[in-house]
């Protein structure tokens, strides 16, 4: 299996160059990057079947290209809001299959759009198979599926400061807490302000109780439309020390994250002193907590799961997995289409005892 694997130079795509090291189905990879240098670099520090490449994942005929000499492309490379669907456009014209770690809400309702042309083409878009969203949805199938009416689904992330992230990532977070974002209550969708909706989540240690907020992942628009008949799906999410969060809901109110080029600048702006932020007490660790409702045997019904664990190896595991079951054969049967992972895969179960296997801190409480 031949690997492109876009945005292999970045800080997010160390765990995963070190999975794939140890797969001995995977033959060859092609890390891609802006960054040249960094991408040459770590691919002659991973081994010989990696290779370092310069691209440009907005210049559409060379990603194309480079999509064709490969067997499926992989992308780290945000931030998704504004990659996820110009990407995903270009997997469909190649013939090639995609998977990504895209997490914004409105990525995922872009490249839906894309649905009936990746299916005439014959080509699987997997979006969104990290940890939050990716192994969230998985966790919350598994619940939805113990019962025989489930009715309410809560996803809640939290990430410690100490966590190594590229610029991309923290892009995502300026986004996440803007504007509003698609919760779904009632058995509709509504427009909630980001930021807003505190709640305490007790999550696994080291990151414990914390507020969280209501933030623009994948989530809240992506289980309510391929788990049919919930009443309510909600995305909650924080970061240790909770000022942190705090504080780009403070920014946001002036309006300096509400358009890329806008957070580009405030992020430039605030890069020498984000240091200041990253307390040496927090953790460097990150965590979820999936919370599903329902009645099952006409009684009520509560499950809750939750992981932990270094936010770029429990981003990489599942998405690594799900390549790896690509390879088997396991989405054969399907057709060409737009698929996150609870569409996806059809049993959670075994799919998730591989992630345990694999090492994922994974805790089921049912």
């Amino acid at each position: 299996m031949r690997i492109l694997f876009l945005g292999g130079g970045g800080d997010m795509a160390v765990a995963m160059v070190h999975l794939m090291r140890q797969e001995s189905a995977i033959e060859h990879v092609t890390l891609a990057d802006l960054d040249a240098e960094a991408a040459s670099a770590r691919a002659g520090e991973a081994g010989a079947k990696f290779a370092g490449m310069a691209l440009d994942i907005m210049e559409h005929d060379a990603l194309v290209d480079a999509m064709k000499r490969h067997d499926i492309t992989l992308s780290y490379a945000g931030p998704f809001y504004r990659s996820e669907r110009p990407v995903a456009q270009a997997a469909i014209d190649a013939g090639v299959d995609y998977i990504s770690i895209a997490d914004d809400y409105d990525a995922y309702l872009d490249v839906t759009e894309l649905e009936d042309e990746a299916k005439s083409a014959g080509v699987k878009v997997l979006t969104g198979y990290g940890n939050s969203p990716g192994l969230t949805q998985m966790l919350a199938k598994k619940g939805y599926m113990a019962m025989d009416r489930p009715s309410k689904i809560a996803v809640n992330w939290a990430a410690g400061s100490n966590e190594a992230v590229g610029p991309s990532n923290l892009l995502h977070v300026l986004h996440l807490m803007s504007g509003k974002t698609l919760q779904w209550r009632n058995g509709g969708e509504e427009y909630v302000q980001c930021g807003k909706g505190r709640k305490l989540v007790e999550f696994p240690d080291p990151i414990g109780r914390i507020p969280t907020w209501y933030t623009g992942h994948a989530e809240s628009v992506s289980l309510p439309r391929n788990l049919k008949g919930l009443d309510y799906v909600s995305v909650h999410g924080g970061v240790v020390p909770p000022f942190d969060f705090q504080l780009v809901a403070f920014l946001s109110k002036f309006g300096l994250t509400a358009t890329h080029e806008r957070r580009v600048r405030l992020l430039k702006a605030v890069k020498p002193i984000i240091p200041l932020f990253q307390s040496k007490k927090a953790p460097d660790k990150s965590a979820g907590r999936v919370e599903v409702w329902g009645t099952h045997n006409g009684k009520e019904k509560y499950v809750y799961y939750t992981f932990v664990g270094h936010i770029a190896f429990i981003t990489s595991c599942p998405c690594l997995q799900t390549i790896l079951w690509w390879r088997r054969g396991a989405f054969d049967h399907l057709p060409g289409g737009v698929y996150p992972p609870e569409r996806l895969i059809e049993d959670p179960a075994p799919f998730l005892t591989e992630l345990v296997d694999r090492g994922m801190g994974i805790q089921y409480h049912e």
